[in-house]
This record gives structure tokens, sequence and C-alpha cells, in this order.
């Protein structure tokens, strides 16, 4: 198992670094032909881009301190490394955004003529490179680290593919607002992807429950495992992206330690399978425990009276 995932994260890796310096060239291009062709769109793309190499060397960042064991320290490794530059990424992703749209607003008011054949050319060449590098990510881990910068290249090669449009618009009818228009639109992508994942991670490093899982159903099945009585003091959470945890009091009958041991081993399991959930705290109880900010152990009547 781990050296499967040590295999994964190098080709990951790999590909991260690739896509860094083909990205790194591609904003240069961008930023001379962007000046030269007077095209807020070109400029836009990358601004986008520029979010895309951030967010894809915190990614390169991440995928390197998730591959560091657990220590002493660290108990749980360094999974939320890559949710945090997730998060990260997603933020700067809305912030770019909202300076696309500001510029968007100053270029409306005073319009300035574009070259819209060096715009399609740039964008073309873009259209090409955002694809193949979303291809090579596509084959990588799926984690929300990952899936970020995913995102960033997804949205680029629409992004980009939008622009060709804008080019030829502007080229068949001479309408410069509509370099104004691609960079709203642009500009409007890059803020719905960014707000999902800034969603996302924030549950994640909150400790929120886990996308997609239903705590009301997870309780019914394990109420469902033979020699369960109840199920209370319940909390699911994610460790990193990929790694879900729980923790919970069971209460079962007063039964020999090798009988509540099958109990245990069918609650884990269920939980495997149907939740994906490997990391667990069970506690077993012979009698439900009182509940006040939190749950704690029941006392005898002998305890109680001496309190």
């Amino acid at each position: 198992m781990h050296t499967h995932s040590h295999g994964g994260n190098e080709r990951t890796s790999k590909v991260l670094r690739i896509s860094l310096v083909v990205t790194f060239a591609y904003i240069v291009i961008l930023v001379v032909a962007g000046i030269r062709a007077h095209s807020l769109a070109l400029l836009s793309e990358a601004g986008h881009n520029l979010s895309d190499f951030l967010a894809l060397l915190l990614s390169l960042v991440a995928v390197y301190l998730q591959s560091r064991p657990p220590s002493a320290t660290k108990t749980y490794g360094y999974h939320r490394a890559g949710v945090l530059a997730a998060f990260v990424n997603a933020a700067s992703l809305v912030a770019v955004s909202f300076f696309i749209f500001y510029e968007g607003v100053k270029r409306l008011q005073h319009p300035e003529p574009v070259k819209a054949g060096l715009m399609m050319t740039v964008a073309a060449a873009g259209v090409v490179m955002n694809g193949a590098i979303t291809l090579l990510l596509l084959r990588g881990n799926r984690d929300v680290n990952i899936r970020s910068a995913l995102l960033h290249e997804i949205g680029d090669t629409l992004s980009t593919a939008a622009v060709i449009v804008g080019g030829y618009v502007i080229h068949r009818t001479g309408q410069y607002w509509a370099d104004s228009a691609l960079s709203f639109a642009i500009g409007a992508l890059i803020l719905w992807s960014g707000l999902g994942i800034v969603r996302e991670t924030l549950n994640i490093l909150l400790e929120g429950t886990p996308r997609g899982l239903d705590l009301e159903i997870l309780e019914a099945t394990l109420r469902e495992v033979e020699g369960v009585h109840d199920v209370h003091d319940l909390h699911v959470w994610n460790i990193g992206s990929e790694s879900r945890a729980l923790s919970c009091h069971i209460s079962i009958a007063d039964i020999p330690p090798s009988v509540s041991e099958r109990i245990l081993r069918d609650v884990k399991e269920r939980l495997h399978h149907d939740f994906r959930i490997v990391h667990t705290t069970i506690q077993f109880e012979h009698e439900v425990c009182e509940v006040a900010h939190g749950c704690v152990i029941p006392m005898s009547e002998q305890e109680h009276h001496h309190h």
C-alpha cells in the first residue's frame, strides 16, 4: 500500500513540475502578447495563468509534505498540507477574479483597439497547452489539492478557447467591447471555481462532516449491526481530503470481550465498506451514559449520593 502511494506521488510530482515550466513560459508569452495586442482578455489570461502557476507550485509542495510519514508531533502526518494549499489557491483565484472585473469596467469606459489576429494565435496555443496539462492532471491523484489545480487548468482551457471566439468577433465586427465582455466571463468562471474549493477546504479545516456523507444514514447503518443497542456522541471529519475519521460511543449488552470484539469488527467493516472510513475511535458502553457537554462516564448510585 505504501509503495503504491509513493509511486502515485512520484508521478503526480513529475506532472506538476512539467506543468510549472510550461505554464511559466506561457505567462511570459501572454503578457508580451497582451501588451502588444492591447488585449485585456489576454492580460486577464496571464493573471489567470499566474494563479495557476502558484496553484501548481503549492500543489507540488503539498504532495511532498503529504508523502512525509507521521511523527511524534504530527501523528496523522501532513494530510492537511494539501488542503491548506488548495484553500490558498482558491482564495487567490477569488482575488484575481475581482481584479479582472475592476479592469473590465475600466476598459468598457475607455475602449482600446485590439489586435484580434495576435489575440487568437496566442489563445490557440494556450488551448493546446492547458488542454495537455489538464489531461496529465486527470491521470494523477484525485484529492482536493490536485483537484484545485485541475480546476484551474480546466478553467484556463475553456476561457482561452473563449478568447479565440472573442478575437474572431472583434476581427469580423470591430466591436472592441467584446474583449472586456470576455474578461468578465473569464472572471466569473474563476470566481465560481474558486468559491467551490474555498467551501470544501474550509469544511475540512473546520472539521465539518465530509461532503456527501449523511450523518443520519451513517448512524442508522451502525444501529443495524447485530449487537449494537445505541449510538451517540458521533463525530465524523476529514483528516485530509480523501481520509475520513470517526469517533463515537456505542451501547452494547454486558457481554464477554470475545463477543464484543465481533461487534467491533462488524462495525469497522460497515464503516469501511459503506462510508470509506478507516480511522476510527469507538468506545463500547454497557449502559446509556449521561450526555452533558459531550459524553461522560456514568456514575453508580453510591457515587451520585456521595457527590
